[in-house]
């Protein structure tokens, strides 16, 4: 198991899926807020009222945009990279030589998603000291406690975001296509935005994290919650049975 958790994170750190995903959730997400943070600062009356709470220079105006812009972005940003790593194998062919290796191949997609689970947390803790430094840099002053709580809730959106987008693996597994991943990650995110629209609300597991983190913990139960968890533990147990069952004549 060391084996694969340890060709996994070579896999995954040398290849520019990896550094470009990351940059592009810390980078990208901060440069949003910086971008939004400049427009209020400035006056921008459309700006400000497409803003909505983020339409405020503080805290809590910051962290409301960084909540919004993380709850799509990092399901996007992760599964792109879930996608790039299940579904590579199948379209560079290396899948053929995972068969020889001394290793179960359900052995070693769980090497992939315990590599995927601690870049997503490095990622995860990127971005909450990122929007830390940008609000310092903004000179909003030390955080208050209510600061601090919004904060670690943004944290655990970004990791249950992570959880959110396991699935992808599974897709990639099923169709052995990057590109068929590359759009049940869109799928998911398209979920859900409808599943929040039609009222499904906390009981829906794709979009509780979200709905979570931007009511302050008010609108979603911790039982509602545990649903998100449950959907990534069960999918990771799906994409673990399916490379067991992995047939080179197919």
């Amino acid at each position: 198991m060391r084996a694969a958790i340890s060709v996994e994170a070579i896999k995954l750190t040398h290849s520019l899926v990896g550094a470009i995903a990351t940059l592009a959730v810390v980078l990208g997400i901060l440069g949003l807020l910086g971008g939004i943070t400049a427009g209020v600062a400035g006056g921008n009356p459309e700006l400000i009222a497409q803003a909505g709470p983020a339409a405020v220079l503080n805290w809590h105006g910051l962290l409301a945009g960084a909540t919004q812009i993380t709850a799509v972005a990092t399901v996007l940003g992760f599964g792109i990279v879930l996608a790039w790593m299940f579904g590579r194998e199948f379209i560079d062919g290396t899948i053929t030589g995972l068969f020889a290796l001394p290793i179960s191949r359900g052995r070693i997609a769980l090497g992939k998603l315990l590599v995927y689970a601690l870049w997503a947390t490095l990622v995860s803790t990127a971005l909450v000291l990122g929007v830390v430094m940008l609000g310092l840099l903004a000179g909003y002053g030390p955080l208050d406690g209510d600061g601090w709580a919004s904060l670690g809730r943004l944290w655990a959106l970004a990791l249950l975001s992570a959880g959110i987008a396991i699935p992808v693996a599974w897709i990639a597994t099923l169709t052995r296509s990057l590109l068929g991943a590359v759009a049940g990650t869109i799928a998911l995110v398209v979920a859900a935005q409808v599943g929040a629209l039609a009222g499904a609300g906390g009981w829906m597991p794709l979009a509780a994290p979200a709905l979570w983190a931007m009511t302050d913990g008010a609108a979603v139960s911790m039982l509602q919650l545990s649903l998100t968890v449950a959907l990534a533990l069960l999918f990771t147990a799906l994409t673990w049975l399916a490379w067991s069952r992995l047939q080179l004549d197919r």
